[in-house]
């Protein structure tokens, strides 16, 4: 996998058959320690992970300076690029969009459409339901996708809490792993039995899980 520093990072564990394309949110990049961490449980569970930037973002790299997110034909237009890439170099028997909160909105935007036959599934963690003010949640990408969905999400977090998404008409495509009072970022309260690492695996456990059953 061809990646510059700004560009793309691309982590494997050995002989890796399955491929994790992994989109970061919108006000994070792909070094981010949410993604970094990640990764590394991903790859130690014998997955392959390949991070990108958005356009916005592959900028602030050069620069410094921040931006806003770019609009949504912008970030689906790489993240199809990206996907291209890897469907042509033909090296994995499985692939599955991964997406973090904007990521995860555009990975399901993306499988709206039919893809090629390789990719089996779109992994969401901490789906932004709800945008900032709004209380109707935002779900149409989520009802058009044509793929198996897992969303991985905080017990309450603010862009969907898990009461909140017990109410919502959630498509039958889906399967949702809530964590222990996690927030958008997955970290409980300090006073929760639970810890931020511990939701780190939690969640790797139900995406290894997700990947695992779709073959």
């Amino acid at each position: 996998m061809n990646c510059s520093p700004d560009d793309c990072r691309f982590d494997s564990a050995p002989n890796a058959d399955t491929l994790l394309i992994f989109a970061h949110g919108a006000g994070a990049d792909m070094a981010h320690p949410f993604m970094q961490t990640l990764t590394e449980l991903l790859v130690a569970q014998g997955f392959a992970v390949l991070r990108f930037n958005f356009p916005y973002m592959q900028k602030r790299a050069e620069d410094g300076k921040r931006r806003p997110p770019d609009r949504a034909p912008k970030l689906l237009a790489r993240f199809s690029e990206v996907l291209q890439q890897v469907c042509d170099e033909q090296a994995y028997q499985r692939v599955f969009l991964l997406g973090k909160s904007m990521g995860s909105r555009m990975a399901t935007t993306l499988a709206g459409e039919p893809l090629p036959a390789v990719v089996k599934g779109v992994i969401c963690l901490g789906y932004p339901f709800l945008p900032k003010g709004k209380t109707a949640p935002r779900i149409e990408a989520i009802e058009q996708c044509l793929l198996p969905i897992l969303i991985v999400q905080g017990e309450r977090d603010s862009f969907g809490t898990q009461t909140q998404l017990e109410q919502w008409p959630l498509p039958t495509n889906i399967t949702v792993e809530f964590l222990p009072d996690g927030d958008h970022s997955f970290e409980p309260r300090k006073r929760a039995d639970v810890s931020l690492a511990q939701n780190y695996h939690h969640a790797v456990t139900a995406i290894t899980a997700f990947v695992r059953s779709h073959p």
